[in-house]
């Protein structure tokens, strides 16, 4: 019996024995999964958000909010202050609920190893549909991939899967959640790609993609409202126009920019002026809806807004008008403390940018031959590149929506320069730029967390040679003689840190004889300021061995009390460091065995 059992283990091809080798299969299957569960999250949420749109802005069928000339009622210009009450009283509900900020994709793929907590998610989703149903100037992007991920982390925390393949799946939920919202599944696989998991590889592919395809045929099938971009005819494009838009792009990043430090300037001001967070969504809605009064199309996330201006010809001081109030919607519901995301209202903005950009250029004469919708896709790929990041993720939008490859590749190149400035003048998405104010030094998915769980206490030998410092440098010679060890760790009666003794020199001078050979140990101690804690991280450890330029080091419990808890070695701390970077690499690109 125990002998067939045996057999049946081996041969099943998802037994214990033979599972490692069809696990890739497996994680396709599980990432199909995750794609399937993204589209049916995009379709609820889409669908409960416009819903509610028609329901409270007496929309017509079809329709959407920010597409409207004007809000069917003056009245309804006090729906953003209802929604920023019921705002508040979700901070004050959340604070009993959770202890920490919610973590998103971006933040749990880069520290936590993948891990997401369902709850926060769960907050933060319903949030985000409160804060977008009642018209703040915010994108339901950053729901979709909240969701996604949290539920795509939850199923891989109750399979046991490895740190790389929690990661993979964490991308797959977000690549799924704008794949599914925008009907373009190559945008969605790219986002997975550069901003949730941080790389692209070959082993990777196979899983994003079927996650975003997933996605996008499963909420094209339930009827998901979805965001695609609707770029009308497009006339073709000319080498001249090359030169204009790499221009775009830099302009687009520098808006970009301009953007994120105004949200961030913003919150400053309120916490300056210590307005309650609970009070301050509606404060947020009392200027998101006088804005309204003066044109809807600052509402929401501005899908139809844009799909409006794609396809009309609008002067340019309507333009730089309709431009200042969406950025200032934008910055003020952020700034308040409503939910969601800036993607599609960067679009949105970009497309904005372009038309003025198009404009300006056919004024002065610099480019007479600028097409305005060609301007426009340059502009809304460029200003979203800053705000979120993603090159690749843009341009296959832009190639998605419009089938031109070689409009496809102006904006590449433009997005590119708008990438190129913000990291090189800013550093940061918006994403990052916020958990950067937050204290984190995160710049994207790379996975950081491994190295940060790489501190002292787990590489430090406790067994460490110590000596009082006052004994005599004989008894010193006599304990500890030539080749029994390189180090000893001096201490005081209370074993408190004194310093380290070279015992190969402590032999010398005991030889060479006089005053010092005669004394005890203290004269010989090296290092006495410099030691490592058990918290330390790697990272600052190897800055004290650089400082020090030694080749050990005491660890003490606290840089306060001192007590020697264990010694570290600079060859193993590289070698650790090395080891890890190298399965952190592995893990990336999905090379891990």
């Amino acid at each position: 019996m125990t002998d067939t059992i045996a057999k049946a283990a081996t041969t099943f091809p998802f037994s214990i024995a033979g599972f490692n080798r069809y696990r890739g299969l497996f994680l396709l299957g599980l990432a199909g999964g995750v794609g399937i569960v993204a589209g049916l999250v995009v379709t609820a949420i889409s669908g409960i958000t416009y819903q509610l749109h028609i329901l409270m802005f007496d929309l017509p069928e079809n329709s959407r909010l920010s597409a409207q000339a004007v809000l069917a009622s003056p009245w309804m210009a006090l729906l953003p202050l209802a929604g920023g009450i019921l705002m508040g009283l979700s901070i004050v509900l959340a604070r009993r609920w959770r202890t920490r900020s919610p973590v998103d994709p971006i933040e749990a793929n880069a520290v936590h190893g993948g891990r997401m907590s369902f709850r926060e998610s769960l907050i933060v989703t319903v949030q985000t549909i409160i804060s977008s149903s009642f018209g703040a100037s915010v994108g339901l992007e950053a729901a979709y991939t909240q969701m996604s991920s949290a539920l795509a982390s939850h199923f891989a925390g109750r399979l046991a899967l490895r740190r790389n393949e929690v990661r993979m799946l964490v991308g797959c939920g977000a690549a799924g959640g704008i794949a599914a919202a925008f009907n373009a599944p190559l945008t969605g696989a790219f986002y997975g790609f550069e901003l949730i998991i941080g790389v692209y590889s070959a082993a990777l592919l196979p899983p994003v993609m079927v996650a975003s395809l997933a996605a996008t045929l499963t909420a094209s099938h339930l009827g998901a409202i979805q965001s695609s971009v609707e770029a009308g005819d497009l006339s073709l494009i000319s080498s001249a126009d090359v030169l204009p838009c790499l221009a775009l792009g830099l302009i687009g990043g520098g808006v970009a920019i301009g953007i994120m430090q105004l949200v961030a300037h913003f919150e400053r001001v309120l916490s300056i002026a210590k307005c309650p967070p609970p009070i301050r969504p509606a404060l947020g809605g009392i200027v998101v809806g006088l804005l309204a009064l003066i044109t809807p199309e600052i509402l929401s996330s501005g899908h139809g807004a844009l799909h409006v201006q794609f396809n009309a010809s609008t002067a340019p001081a309507m333009l730089l008008l309709l431009f200042a109030l969406k950025a200032i919607a934008s910055i003020v519901s952020l700034g308040t403390g409503f939910r969601g995301g800036l993607f599609f209202a960067s679009l949105f903005l970009g497309a904005l940018l372009g038309k003025l950009f198009s404009a300006a250029m056919v004024f002065t004469g610099l480019a007479p031959h600028l097409a305005p919708e060609l301007a426009a896709l340059v502009g809304m790929a460029s200003l979203a590149v800053g705000v979120v990041g993603g090159p690749l993720t843009m341009t296959f939008l832009v190639l998605e929506t419009t089938g031109d490859l070689a409009i496809s590749v102006a904006v590449l190149f433009a997005s590119v320069m708008s990438s190129f400035l913000v990291r090189e003048t800013f550093g940061y998405s918006f994403s990052t730029w916020r958990l950067h104010l937050r204290g984190e030094s995160i710049r994207s998915a790379h996975d950081i967390g491994r190295m940060r769980s790489l501190i002292v206490a787990a590489m430090m030998r406790p067994d460490v040679r110590t000596a009082p410092i006052t004994m005599t440098l004989a008894k010193f010679c006599d304990r500890f003689p030539l080749g029994s060890t390189e180090r000893v760790i001096a201490t005081d009666d209370d074993g408190i840190y004194q310093g380290i003794v070279l015992v190969a020199e402590a032999h010398q001078v005991f030889r060479a004889g006089g005053d010092v050979a005669e004394g005890n140990i203290e004269p010989l101690l090296k290092y006495t300021d410099r030691v490592l804690t058990p918290r330390m991280t790697a990272k600052d450890a190897a800055l004290q061995f650089e400082a020090s330029n030694s080749e050990e080091l005491a660890v003490v419990d606290n840089a306060d009390r001192r007590k020697v808890v264990g010694l570290l070695t600079e060859a193993y701390l590289l070698r650790r460091y090395a080891e890890e970077l190298d399965k952190g690499w592995k893990d990336l690109t999905g090379e891990s065995a």
